[in-house]
């Protein structure tokens, strides 16, 4: 029976493995200290059989690199950074948090901004952040904004954009919104509904231009134009959708049918329709985009386009890790399919 090591010991060999350096790891998986610094790097050129032996040392030693210091020697900030749109918008906190599990493995600390659709806000950022990242994933509010482009142009750290596309020599994660808001529509159409309405954001931004390409495509597939009047396309935000629908809903031949082309604008348009008294479906028909509590909780549920918000994210974490090890690499863009999870608040249009 072997003897138990005392509390004493016991706290002495915790206090050495708290304070491991990369040498004892190195000296433990018999390898250089070159070694496993290309290991903590992610260095693809070390073999699967060197690196594991360099992780179990890690692991065994209890090795905490100190971030502070590789950075000094390296010129990194092991820091990324994410700018939103938006930050309360629930869908986007699966990003987020997707995002953040990447870098977090990776041993990289993550900073987010909010941009609140304004243009001066994101260059606000870009100048505050760009000094203190070593990479950066964003969104933009207007994609030919000519300081904004000139200013990531400049920058010496590699971006990603999320659902954008330029400048195009920048590597994007996009999401194929064109072909969601087709089925969308054409889901509505099978039904029989004649005038819908589709409430997205501005066609300065690749969202907003594919939407309506989707919206436009799905009628032109059955030899239908769509009104112009039933398009409106100025912002993503809640309260413009519900400014946007509430006018609709105000005019003679108002819409049978309401598609939210932003993540956001769902309780903006479920409030216009409230405010004035329409049953979902037998008045009026709607589908969401990007799926949501709301969307699924709301009686009836809410049939929505959707794709995997948390795919997007860690997609866009990796992308950017391998743009900070490898920055000559060719362009890259990835992007995500979308669906049409059918609930029940579409029906054909009232009499």
């Amino acid at each position: 029976m072997g003897t138990r090591a005392s509390p004493k010991a016991r706290a002495a060999k915790k206090n050495a493995a708290q304070h491991a350096t990369i040498k004892d790891v190195a000296r433990h998986a018999d390898v250089a200290v070159g070694t496993v610094s290309r290991v903590l790097n992610g260095n693809k050129t070390v073999s699967p059989s060197i690196r594991a032996r360099v992780e179990i040392a890690i692991s065994t030693l209890n090795f905490a690199p100190n971030s502070i210091a590789q950075g000094m020697r390296s010129g990194a900030k092991r820091s990324v950074g994410i700018i939103l749109r938006d930050i309360t918008v629930p869908a986007l906190a699966n990003f987020v948090k997707s995002a953040q599990n990447v870098f977090q493995e990776a041993g990289y600390t993550l900073v987010v901004g909010a941009s609140e659709d304004r243009p001066r806000r994101e260059v606000e950022l870009l100048e505050s952040l760009s000094r203190r990242l070593d990479g950066l994933i964003m969104t933009s509010a207007c994609e030919d904004n000519v300081q904004l482009t000139e200013m990531r142009s400049a920058l010496k750290i590699p971006i990603v954009l999320m659902d954008r596309e330029a400048p195009p020599h920048i590597d994007s994660v996009l999401i194929a919104q064109r072909d969601g808001m087709h089925r969308a529509v054409s889901h509505l159409l099978d039904l029989g509904h004649k005038r819908i309405a589709l409430v997205t954001g501005s066609t300065t931004v690749l969202s907003g231009r594919e939407r309506i390409g989707g919206f436009i495509d799905a009628h032109r597939d059955r030899g239908l134009t769509p009104a112009p009047e039933l398009i409106c396309s100025d912002s993503f935000a809640a309260d413009y959708a519900c400014m946007a629908v509430s006018s609709l809903l105000l005019t003679a031949e108002r819409p049978t049918a309401v598609v939210a082309g932003g993540v956001n604008m769902l309780p903006g348009i479920l409030r216009a329709v409230s405010t004035e008294g329409l049953r979902i479906p037998q008045d009026i028909s709607i589908i969401g985009c990007g799926d949501s509590d709301l969307a699924e909780l709301m009686n009836p549920p809410i049939t929505v386009i959707r794709w995997s918000y948390s795919a997007v994210g860690e997609a866009s974490a990796k992308l950017i890790l391998d743009r900070i090890r490898s920055p000559g690499a060719p362009r890259r863009q990835v992007r995500f399919p979308t669906e049409l999870l059918i609930r029940k608040s579409c029906a054909p249009p009232p009499a």
